[in-house]
């Protein structure tokens, strides 16, 4: 049925009228468009209001890294007009940092905004949707969650944990680690005291490190006291807020095991289902655009920072290419190994496999070499 505007109807009626009924029918229209507007905002009113306790996993002065869920925050909170308003909590302050997806699981906090790689123990699969070494970069990671099969990939695996994912940012690669001496081979790893975290702490274990994975706030006092030689943890901008120019002075590129990084909003399930569609539409929304200003912002901050390394003392290098391929085939050795155990991994890993391969058909003939 075609639709037409209150508006248009009154036009066209009091066109045609007598002059003394033009007043009736004006009034007429008026008190039903009173009528329809007081309906919205009751109904707007019975919407029941949102108010989450939401942990972030990572500190919200880390600029792209931390701070997304906070400019997230503040755009549902306008564009809900208040309905919808997140309480932003550091980490640890609520529940632990490795902890967060386990607290919304079981309702001690309604959502979180955590890097789902840290719950790759119970959740193999989970590592990636958060970071694949030598995987895609990070347009083609966004690609693959809102065109491929990523998204209904990761509500599929976590609702099996009762929680909802919804992608909140992503940025670019990270560095390949900040080290005390130089790596120049294998050799240079093996026995290495490194945090490193997800999948390529996996492929560092391989290579023959002791690899530990340590929270952010807690990595500076462990290489400050030795208890590590080295450490990666993010992109430049972030790393030097956390200090690790100051006693690790060789930071090593590129980032082969963290091509991107992508951090997630993780709502308990039965509250995601309980909101209004708008409610979610609206949470959505502000997430598919903090995603974007994570990337935009993340890539503006780097370039000035590896420009100050000279300053500081700090050595930018990088990874020779012959140790880069061994890494490439310790990575696949590991990528096998998890998708023989665990079916999840082995139906995601080809999902990503296939796109990539498809995108890159596209990169290699429109992008510059």
């Amino acid at each position: 049925m075609k639709q037409v505007s209150i508006f248009t109807q009154h036009n066209t009626v009091t066109r045609t009228l007598k002059p003394a009924k033009r007043k009736w029918a004006t009034t007429l229209v008026a008190g039903a468009t009173l009528a329809v507007l007081s309906a919205t905002s009751q109904m707007a009113m019975a919407e029941e209001k949102v108010r989450w306790k939401v942990q972030a996993v990572f500190g919200t002065h880390l600029p792209a890294l931390g701070d997304p869920i906070v400019g997230v925050a503040e755009q549902i909170k306008a564009a809900s007009g208040g309905n919808i308003q997140f309480k932003v909590y550091e980490p640890g302050k609520i529940v632990p940092p490795f902890g967060i997806t386990e607290a919304v699981k079981n309702k001690q906090i309604p959502a979180g905004y955590t890097w789902l790689g840290y719950d790759q123990g119970k959740i193999p699969a989970a590592a990636l949707f958060a970071a694949v070494p030598f995987g895609m970069e990070p347009w083609a990671y966004a690609s693959w969650w809102y065109e491929g099969e990523g998204k209904a990939l990761a509500e599929k695996l976590y609702a099996k944990h009762n929680i909802h994912p919804v992608l909140c940012s992503v940025i670019g690669p990270e560095t390949a680690g900040w080290f005390k001496n130089e790596i120049k081979s294998l050799d240079d790893i093996k026995g290495l005291k490194i945090r490193f975290a997800g999948l390529g702490g996996k492929v560092l274990q391989k290579a023959g490190a002791s690899v530990t994975v340590l929270p952010g706030g807690e990595i500076f006092p462990a290489l400050e006291k030795g208890a590590i030689d080295a450490s990666e943890f993010s992109m430049p901008a972030i790393d030097q807020k956390m200090g690790f120019d100051k006693i690790a002075k060789n930071n090593y590129f590129p980032g082969w095991h963290q091509t991107f990084t992508a951090s997630h909003l993780v709502v308990n399930k039965d509250i995601w289902n309980g909101l209004s569609d708008s409610q979610r539409a609206t949470i959505d929304m502000a997430c598919t655009a903090g995603t974007l200003r994570a990337l935009t912002r993340g890539e503006s901050l780097q370039g000035a920072v590896i420009q100050g390394f000279e300053g500081k003392g700090v050595t930018a290098r990088q990874i020779d290419p012959a140790l880069l391929e061994e890494l490439r085939g310790l990575t696949n050795e590991v990528m096998s190994e998890i998708a023989e155990k665990d079916a999840d991994f082995k139906t995601i890993y080809a999902s990503q496999q296939a796109f990539a391969e498809q995108y890159d058909v596209w990169k290699r003939l429109a992008y510059l070499p």
